[in-house]
């Protein structure tokens, strides 16, 4: 697949910054490549996870949903339209902790384990992307939402620690990055560098400087 020097170089750099990360270039770039290959078939991404996991999903939704690190014009129907010019182009993206009636709705009526299962069933089409972060890589309702994942013929790109835990074990997701740590805060602290790279290759192979 070809890509942008540009976007080559923001990959190189997050191994200058984290020579640890090295190790899994080929998982790293399989995880870009689904995400591209989702936005560019007009598809959206997906993002559960738990703790300090669900800021991240908040955070990656972000980085998504608006300009990150380059321009992102909106198209003239939209941007001729009055005081809509300032909008920026989005990736299309949701959290799935962040609807909190949705959520304790789920929780009460049907359990706590399903509480991202019963959003993907709600807001997944086929060819979307869920991506789930589990530091264990045991969360039963992250694992449940790449079980939900699976059956809607969605991929999944599972982000945890150095076991992978039932995520990896399983055969559940199309791309397992491990992180290189058992400790929870130092998966933690790779998480974000990791998804702030994936996030700027895309937005550089989608928009202009």
């Amino acid at each position: 697949m070809k890509i942008k020097e540009r976007t080559k170089k923001i990959l190189e750099n997050l191994f200058v910054d984290y020579p640890v990360l090295l190790s899994l270039k080929n998982e790293i770039y399989s995880a870009y490549e689904i995400i591209y290959n989702c936005y560019t078939n007009k598809k959206k991404t997906l993002i559960c996870g738990n703790g300090g996991s669900a800021s991240d999903c908040e955070h990656i939704v972000g980085e998504f949903m608006k300009g990150f690190m380059l321009k992102r014009p909106v198209s003239a129907e939209i941007s001729s339209a009055k005081k809509l010019e300032k909008l920026q182009a989005p990736l299309r993206s949701i959290s799935l902790v962040s609807h909190t009636s949705l959520i304790t709705a789920i929780l009460n009526d049907i359990g706590a384990e399903y509480i991202f299962a019963q959003q993907v069933l709600g807001y997944a089409d086929q060819g979307d992307v869920l991506i789930a972060l589990s530091t264990s890589g045991n969360a039963e309702n992250v694992y449940l939402a790449a079980e939900a994942a699976r059956a809607l013929k969605c991929k999944t790109i599972a982000i945890t620690g150095i076991s992978g835990g039932k995520l990896a074990e399983y055969g559940l997701c199309d791309c397992n990055i491990k992180l290189p740590s058992k400790q929870t805060y130092k998966i933690q602290e790779y998480t974000l560098p990791l998804y702030h790279t994936l996030c700027a290759m895309i937005e550089s192979e989608f928009f202009e400087i």
